[in-house]
């Protein structure tokens, strides 16, 4: 089956599956959203959502954020790893959102780009979740290994990975098409032990049609 039309039928099937897909992290507004998304890095959506809530209690703002302690952040990132650099990432992140866009989240790539910390991934899923913007397509570990496991893609390196799945799906369809995937990444296609047997796409899996 030709690529477009072989991703254009795992679409469909997605659509049933996760008719609703969106983030996983808990948030209420584009700066929450940013945060837990920078936090998230090397670790689970289920880790970040225990630690954020004191986080956001304590510092509900990008201004309240920037003239916290690091070691006060640290305390409260720790369980989420790497919490020295993410807990001075998101201080930066949250001075510059002060002082070069009035305090607001940026919402448009270039923007979100100049954040400390924020990388494609990142500014991906902000933009779509918090700004309904598909400006690209978040890929995480598990769009990376579903992309190449159903034959999406040959990359391996995000960016590359990313306008292979740019070119295959629809623009109105990059935000939706990204959390579907990390969904069915978590609950079906996992890395160690795929549930083949379970996986409604499974006919179109790269393994299956060569």
């Amino acid at each position: 089956m030709e690529l477009k039309k072989r991703a254009g039928e795992i679409l469909k099937i997605l659509k049933e599956l996760y008719p609703d897909a969106k983030a996983e992290l808990n948030y209420s507004n584009p700066f929450e959203l940013l945060i837990a998304t920078i936090l998230s890095a090397q670790t689970t959506d289920a880790t970040v959502n225990k630690i954020t809530p004191e986080l956001f209690k304590k510092y509900p703002t990008p201004a309240l954020l920037s003239k916290s302690k690091q070691t006060d952040v640290e305390r409260i990132i720790k369980p989420s790893g790497f919490y020295h650099n993410k807990a001075k990432n998101i201080i930066e992140t949250s001075k510059i959102i002060v002082e070069k866009f009035n305090g607001k989240v940026p919402d448009d790539m270039e923007g979100l780009l100049k954040l400390k910390g924020v990388s494609r991934k990142t500014a991906n899923v902000v933009l779509a979740n918090a700004f309904k913007k598909n400006e690209g397509i978040a890929v995480d570990t598990h769009v990376k290994r579903l992309s190449y496991r159903i034959g999406l893609t040959k990359k391996t390196e995000p960016e590359k990975i990313e306008k292979d799945l740019m070119i295959l799906f629809d623009k109105k369809d990059w935000g939706f098409i990204s959390n579907a995937l990390i969904l069915h990444g978590r609950r079906v296609c996992n890395a160690k032990k795929p549930l083949c047997d379970d996986c409604k796409i499974n006919k179109y899996c790269e393994k299956n049609i060569q």
